[in-house]
């Protein structure tokens, strides 16, 4: 039916809480989940070798990568391991609520002749001074759930994201990141990510306008949840006095020229933030 997927890179805190969520709040518990591990040095790769069979995962380990694959290059890896009629991408710093998966699986029933790409609803702490609460995107103070791996309440935020989702029922036509659930075949068909992107930012830009030139439909829904930690993955604030990454920050400038250069322009946003063209 789905498997899941994580690319991940030197994120252990956040991904085992990423992977214990998965596997004990997903209906479809036992669906195929593989773990793309990238040139990691903070422990990620024993403690997957060390967690494989509790969790079930599928390891796809790449100690010393000569090519940077970074996310987007990390999902293409994972996409090529699918056998399964959905592919699920996931962050390596989510922590996913109670069915989050049904409900978006639900949508392919729900709009069964239309090219999908399907997200939670996201919950975010405010790690950034710019961060401010945008469609499908909730942005709540540090103290509300938690902002860091060793302070998060997970009883807490379940029983806020149960009232949340039980008083929601919305569905916004936009795409949230490169993650979400989408049809094996439709991602083929689509190319997946460009490695040009690589190691991180603009990929999902480059994404979601192709998808959008192909006639895909975008739906992020209240009724499946998600705790997002703020992209700690590739921003890794508590490694750098809070900030940003230089990593990050190298990539967000040098991707935005390659966008300018590959498309002949800069992204169009509609008022859902869903890019829709260039300029």
């Amino acid at each position: 039916m789905i498997t899941f997927c994580i690319s991940t890179y030197n994120n252990l805190d956040y991904l085992k809480i990423a992977v214990d969520s998965v596997r004990k709040n997903s209906y479809y518990k036992d669906a195929p989940f593989i773990i793309h591990a990238e040139n990691c040095t903070d422990g990620t790769n024993e403690w997957l070798f060390e967690n494989q069979n509790k969790y079930n995962l599928t390891l796809l380990v790449e100690p010393e990568t000569i090519v940077v694959r970074g996310i987007g290059g990390g999902m293409n890896v994972c996409a090529d391991h699918v056998e399964t009629e959905y592919i699920c991408f996931l962050h390596s710093d989510f922590y996913v609520t109670t069915n989050w998966d049904k409900e978006l699986l639900d949508l392919f029933n729900k709009y069964p002749n239309e090219r999908l790409w399907v997200n939670s609803w996201r919950v975010e702490p405010n790690m950034f001074e710019t961060s401010q609460t945008t469609p499908g995107n909730i942005v709540v103070p540090k103290d509300s759930f938690g902002e860091y791996h060793y302070n998060f309440d997970s009883n807490v935020f379940n029983q806020w994201a149960s009232e949340f989702m039980t008083d929601n029922d919305i569905e916004i036509p936009r795409g949230l990141g490169v993650s979400g659930v989408i049809r094996k075949t439709d991602w083929d068909s689509i190319g997946g990510n460009d490695p040009i992107f690589a190691p991180t930012s603009w990929d999902d830009h480059d994404l979601f306008l192709r998808m959008h030139m192909g006639g895909f439909r975008f739906i992020t829904t209240t009724k499946s949840l998600v705790y997002h930690f703020g992209a700690r993955g590739s921003h890794r604030l508590e490694e750098n006095n809070n900030q940003s990454s230089s990593r990050q920050q190298i990539s967000e400038q040098k991707n935005a020229r390659k966008f300018f250069e590959k498309w002949g322009g800069m992204p169009i946003f509609d008022e859902y933030g869903q890019i829709i063209g260039i300029q």
